[in-house]
């Protein structure tokens, strides 16, 4: 299956019939991170990060690092309280 976010010069596009439930979705556009998901309730959840250096390790990393990359920075700055 394509990836449901694609960005070109007019913006972000976002397929949500084709994201599953619960698994994160990202890109990044103008040098910041938008982070999607769509949750049980079929609700499409956006999220902006601008912070740069998380933005560059992102940029440069593999998809699939990427969500660990989120993980460790919610953890460092201690955002889940």
């Amino acid at each position: 299956m394509a990836y449901p976010i694609s960005t070109d010069e007019n913006g972000v596009k976002i397929k949500p019939e084709q994201m599953e439930k619960e698994k994160l979705y990202y890109c990044i556009f103008k040098n910041k991170i938008l982070v999607f998901y769509k949750d049980d309730q079929d609700i499409l959840n956006c999220y902006e990060i601008e912070e740069e250096d998380l933005v560059e390790k992102v940029r440069t990393c593999s998809h699939d690092d990427a969500e660990k990359i989120f993980e460790e920075y919610i953890k460092e700055k201690d955002l889940k309280h």
